[in-house]
């Protein structure tokens, strides 16, 4: 499921900016527009995963490929900014609800002590995913073996066999298999989240900036075409596969506080490179190494969550993060596609830093062992009273 999860949404990755830019005809506002469309899905997911949660993890997640996949291979029957909108917030509804669900059924696999290890190897196969994608755009638009449309149907195919791929996923606890589903509350929403609610809003409005306008600079400002879009994202996920599993456990030794507050200051960097300094290469550097490190940001936060969070509310809670994550999503795109109309792009990446300097505070005040909620301390002594009344029962019986 996630090689082709990487697949799917990596080939409309890779195309979607120069379909809106050399099809479509769309405008630098436009693309703020558009974005903003895109992420009402994952504003309104808490809703979405409420009317479905009677249903497993894994059975919403292949509903959800479907509907992206779906989504997908209707982009190509588009001609304007207005027949492409319902497509986009299709599929958006369909890899929205995935990104989210994807890192519950990941942290069923294994203990809370290795959680970032095996979110680390699950980036590292969906890199590997997108880097055959990227690396079979790059064929087909540099022999120019076919054009935008039938690359849409292909990466809505690759959504629909991620889909049948996790259907019948088995319903864990710990790496341990259950023989029934534990029942998930429709809506979380609780106070002692809120730290994790907190870095969800700020990495919202700090990475939509970087969707929306981040390839748009390169192929607008720069005219780079698809082969060069290509050749750019094979980089960040060629590197992205290798190091996204030692990412995972340093995540697991040094703690989410400690790579949190690294990761944005490296934002400030990157971000900043795009802004301040006017050249290609400059720019495309600092395109790989935010796409490089992106993901640690909801790796981090996932895996703080899971270690304050009781075990039934942590899919909910990731939704909840998401939608949160898309309030500040929305209003951004919008607000900086319009400031595109009297300011130059370098603006909108300023913002950014902004929001990555006060990620960078923030991060500065986890502490999961302080910060369990009641229910969860509550969870784990439980949960060590059966293992106690479990060890004498053995002794017992010896």
């Amino acid at each position: 499921m996630t090689l082709c999860f990487g697949l799917a949404m990596s080939i409309q990755e890779n195309i979607v900016t120069n379909y809106f830019e050399d099809v479509l005809n769309l405008q630098g506002p436009q693309f703020g527009y558009i974005t903003a469309i895109r992420e009402v899905p994952g504003f309104l997911l808490i809703f979405l995963t409420a009317v479905f949660y009677r249903m497993s993890v894994a059975r919403l997640t292949s509903m959800m490929l479907i509907v992206m996949g779906v989504g997908y291979i209707l982009f190509g029957l588009s001609n304007s900014f207005w027949t492409v909108a319902p497509w986009v917030i299709i599929s958006s509804m369909g890899y929205h609800t995935v990104l989210q669900t994807q890192y519950a059924l990941g942290m069923s696999l294994t203990t809370e002590r290795r959680s970032g290890s095996i979110l680390g190897k699950m980036g590292a196969i969906n890199s590997a995913g997108a880097l055959l994608a990227m690396v079979l755009v790059f064929l087909v638009f540099y022999f120019d073996l076919l054009s935008f449309r039938p690359m849409f149907v292909i990466a809505g195919v690759f959504g629909i066999i991620a889909a049948i791929a996790v259907f019948n996923f088995p319903n864990l606890h710990d790496g341990e298999e259950r023989g029934f589903i534990g029942r998930r509350d429709p809506i979380v929403f609780r106070k002692p989240y809120k730290m994790y609610y907190y870095l969800c809003m700020l990495d919202g409005g700090r990475q939509q900036i970087f969707f929306s306008f981040g390839l748009w600079v390169l192929v607008h400002q720069y005219r780079l075409g698809v082969p060069e879009i290509s050749a750019l994202l094979i980089a960040v996920r060629a590197g992205a596969m290798f190091a996204s599993p030692s990412i995972g456990r340093m995540i697991d030794t040094f703690g989410e506080k400690r790579m949190l507050s690294v990761v944005n200051v490296a934002y400030v960097l990157a971000l900043g490179g795009y802004a301040l300094v006017d050249n290609v290469y400059i720019a495309c550097l600092s395109y790989v190494a935010y796409s490089f490190i992106m993901p640690l940001s909801s790796i981090g936060s996932a895996t703080y969550l899971r270690k304050i969070a009781v075990t039934n509310e942590i899919a909910p809670s990731l939704a909840m993060g998401v939608t949160l994550q898309h309030t500040a999503a929305i209003v951004v795109p919008v607000s900086t596609g319009f400031i595109l109309n009297y300011v130059g792009y370098q603006v909108p990446f300023l913002i950014a830093c902004g929001f990555a300097i006060f990620t960078f505070f923030l991060t500065l005040r986890l502490d999961p062992v302080s910060q369990k909620s009641p229910a969860r301390i509550a969870e784990d002594e439980e949960r060590a009273r059966d293992l106690e009344q479990a060890g004498a029962a053995l002794s017992t019986a010896r």
